[in-house]
C-alpha cells in the first residue's frame, strides 16, 4: 500500500492509502463512525410467507425461466422439476445480452453464509461450466457476483449469484490487469507482505493455499479479500480452489454477521484468462457510498483494517 500525501490538510485521525490492486484512494477516518445514520443498514428479516412463495425453491421450477442446467440432480430427473442441488436459469430481467441466475440451494437458504459446505463445490462447478460456455461462444469475460440484501441490490432473499457474459473486460478488471501480471504482481506482493494480524483463515489444498483476510485498503468497513497465495490467473480451470475460496468467503460473512448483525454485501470474482491473479472481493454495505466516493473516486472507511480484523477474529461462530 502507498500512503498518499494530502498537503497536511487531513485530521490527526485520518490517513490516505492507495490500493495496490486497483489504484483507488481510501481515506481511513475512524472519527466518522460517530456521525448520525452510520451502520443502520442490515438485511431485512424473513417476511411472513416468504419461503412459501419463493420461486427459487425446489418445487416451484415452473415459476422461473426454463433452466439451462442443474447439478446434483437425480439421473431420472427431467428439466424444470424437483430433485436438484444447484440450478441455473436465464435472468428474467437481464441488463445484458446474457445474464444468468445460479440458485445456490433447493431449500430456502437466505444467506450465502448458511449454505451447507458441499454446496460451495456445486456453485463453483456451475460458475465454471457457464464460463466454459461463454468462452466457446466468443465472450471475453464472465463476471460472477453475489448480492445479498436489498441494500446490496438483491431482488430475491433466496441465496443466489448472477453470471454476466461480457464481450470485453469490464473497467475494474482492466484497471487491475496491469498490476496483477506475473512479473511484479501487486497481489502476490500484498499477500507475501501481509500483516498476519489481517489474515482470518486459510485452506490448504493439493493445488495450493487460499487465504481469507481483511483487505488492507478496503473501501468499506470489514471489506474482505479471498485469494490463492500462488499466482493463478484462471480460477474456472480449478473449481476445487474456487470452492475453497467461496467457503472462506462464507466464513468471513459469518464472522461479519456475528459482529455487526446480518449485513448486506456484494461479492464478486475477478478472473483473468491470461496472466492476472484471480481473487474474490467482498464489500459489506453497512454504510452508503456518497458524493466523495462516487464523484471523486476516493473512498472513506471508518474502521481501520487491524481493528476490523481483531473484531472478526474474536467473533464467536
Amino acid at each position: 500500500m502507498t500512503e498518499v500525501s494530502n498537503s497536511g490538510e487531513r485530521g490527526a485521525e485520518e490517513r490516505i492509502l492507495r490500493d495496490p490492486l486497483s489504484g483507488r484512494e481510501v481515506v481511513f477516518a475512524p472519527g466518522r463512525a460517530k456521525r448520525p445514520g452510520n451502520y443502520e443498514t442490515l438485511i431485512e428479516p424473513e417476511a411472513s410467507g416468504e419461503a412459501a412463495a419463493c420461486p427459487f425453491c425446489e418445487g416451484r421450477e415452473q415459476e422461473t425461466p426454463p433452466e439451462l442446467f442443474a447439478l446434483g440432480a437425480r439421473r431420472d430427473r427431467k428439466p424444470d422439476t424437483p430433485g436438484w442441488k444447484v440450478r441455473v436459469v436465464p435472468n428474467l430481467y437481464p441488463a445484458f445480452e446474457r445474464q444468468q441466475v445460479v440458485m445456490h440451494a433447493p431449500t430456502h437458504v437466505r444467506s450465502f453464509a448458511d449454505l451447507p459446505e458441499e454446496q460451495f463445490a456445486l456453485v463453483a462447478e456451475a460458475w465454471a461450466e457457464v464460463a466454459e460456455r461463454a468462452w466457446v461462444e466468443g465472450f471475453d469475460h464472465l463476471l460472477a457476483v453475489v448480492n445479498e440484501g436489498k441494500a446490496a441490490g438483491a431482488s430475491r432473499p433466496h441465496s443466489h449469484s448472477q453470471l454476466v457474459w461480457l464481450d470485453r473486460l469490464p473497467p475494474e478488471v482492466v484497471a487491475e490487469a496491469p498490476r496483477l501480471r506475473r512479473d511484479g504482481c501487486a497481489l502476490c506482493s500484498l499477500l507475501a507482505e501481509l500483516d498476519p494480524a489481517l489474515e482470518l483463515a486459510e485452506r490448504k489444498l493439493e493445488l495450493g493455499v487460499v487465504s481469507l483476510s481483511v483487505a488492507p485498503t478496503g473501501r468499506a468497513p470489514y471489506e474482505l479479500l479471498v485469494a490463492p497465495r500462488e499466482h493463478l490467473p484462471d480460477t474456472f480451470g480449478s473449481s476445487e480452489l474456487l470452492a475453497a475460496a467461496l467457503s472462506l468467503a462464507a466464513e468471513g460473512i459469518r464472522r461479519l454477521n456475528a459482529v455487526e448483525g446480518p449485513a448486506p454485501f456484494n461479492l464478486w470474482l475477478h478472473n483473468f484468462q491470461e496472466d492476472g491473479h484471480w481473487h474474490l472481493e467482498l464489500v459489506p454495505r453497512l454504510t452508503g457510498f456518497a458524493g466523495v466516493e462516487l464523484g471523486a473516486g476516493i473512498y472513506i472507511n471508518t474502521v481501520e483494517p487491524h481493528e476490523a480484523a481483531a473484531r472478526l477474529r474474536a467473533a464467536s461462530l
